[in-house]
């Protein structure tokens, strides 16, 4: 898998800590950049064949289709890309004009995650949204139109103006649309964002954690009742929908991440570029690399497992987990789940899964932290 980050943004989003920029100035070095970056380490990935080509952000629907197709160039001349590859572009809908979208037609971008958040005018211009409720719906039939099916689309519930009238609203509004994916995330307030400033400020009220978990739990009903499946805790789809990207990094499957502030895994040592777009271009340039790398322990590698593996439908495989560990780890884990069973909160499949029941769901990050390794000669 190949990840992209695209460090740029019209303005920024009052709740949003990604890595980014509100400057263009620099656009075409940073391009060059990434281009150099996937030369300097195209050896990285063991595997050759590329299922997945994923630009993320920022706002990689600021680039022009020309860019984005010399990328996706670049990434042929060092890998076979799978006939049949996910290559998605994330998109505010502002973005999303009548001109870029056939532009776009053009490219080999094949699926569309749409950043809508919401459909109502007060709640966009509350998160600082760049695009209006018009233009949510607009770029959802201008992409459709288009000839595109492949689309998944971003909710967000959980912050107080979002009733949940108006929730239950947003919800039907992309069945509406017959959207296949939709990705759904409870408001979070990530230290040194504006919306963690406004609340300090008592600006806004903080985020009710009771109002998140209702709402989460009628985002589940509701698409579950309109025949997607929950495969991951704040992802739904059709059957055969799944975003490939996401279900791969959920599995454990390598993938290089390309731009600043951008994460790469190979199984062994996971590492992350700086997050700093003149000292990234720099370091690139001078074929110098601005990143950390941090070596995994079997213990850090089977956290990661619980903590990916468990949030989807799936579950930990205590098979795999067994053939890549030992089965000293399978026994700690089944005891370490039995208090969770006990509560209906996990439950084992066939003797062989480890899965989050309905009400787990609610408590998924609590229960996978419950459930991490530490050293096994203590236990």
């Amino acid at each position: 898998m190949i990840y992209f980050h695209i460090p740029f943004c019209k303005q920024a989003c009052h709740y949003c800590d990604f890595h980014f920029s509100t400057s263009l100035k620099h656009k075409d070095d940073m391009l060059q950049a990434l281009g150099m970056e996937l030369d300097q380490r195209k050896s990285y990935l063991t595997a050759n064949k590329v299922a997945s080509i994923y630009f993320g952000g920022g706002t990689p629907s600021l680039l022009e289709a020309a860019d984005i197709d010399r990328l996706i160039d670049r990434v042929a001349s060092h890998f076979e890309i799978a006939p049949d590859a996910e290559i998605t572009l994330e998109a505010n809908p502002d973005d999303l004009n009548k001109t870029k979208v056939k532009a776009l037609c053009g490219t080999a971008i094949n699926r569309f995650s749409i950043g809508i958040q919401s459909f109502y005018e007060e709640d966009l211009r509350w998160m600082n949204r760049a695009h209006n409720a018009d233009e949510a719906e607009s770029a959802i039939k201008r992409v459709q139109d288009a000839g595109f099916e492949n689309i998944t689309a971003d909710l967000i519930y959980g912050y107080p103006l979002l009733s949940d009238e108006k929730w239950r609203s947003n919800i039907q509004k992309l069945l509406d649309f017959a959207i296949p994916h939709i990705s759904s995330y409870a408001m979070t307030v990530e230290h040194k964002t504006a919306l963690a400033h406004f609340i300090k400020q008592g600006k806004t009220v903080p985020m009710d954690e009771a109002q998140s978990a209702a709402q989460m739990s009628m985002l589940i009903e509701m698409l579950v009742s309109a025949g997607f499946d929950h495969y991951e805790i704040s992802n739904f789809a059709k059957q055969g929908q799944y975003a490939k990207h996401n279900t791969n990094y959920w599995r454990g499957v390598h993938y290089l991440g390309i731009g600043p502030s951008a994460h790469s895994f190979n199984g062994v040592s996971r590492s992350w570029n700086v997050a700093n777009n003149a000292q990234y271009i720099r370091g690139i340039y001078a074929n110098e690399a601005m990143r950390e790398t941090e070596q995994l322990s079997n213990e850090d590698r089977i956290n990661e497992y619980i903590m990916t593996a468990l949030r989807t439908m799936w579950g930990i495989d205590l098979h795999k987990v067994a053939q890549d560990f030992d089965n000293a780890t399978v026994s700690y884990l089944k005891t370490a789940a039995q208090p969770f069973i006990e509560r209906n909160q996990l439950t084992i499949v066939d003797d062989q899964h480890l899965r989050l029941t309905s009400s787990g769901k609610l408590l998924a990050d609590h229960i996978a932290s419950e459930l991490f390794l530490v050293d096994l000669e203590d236990q």
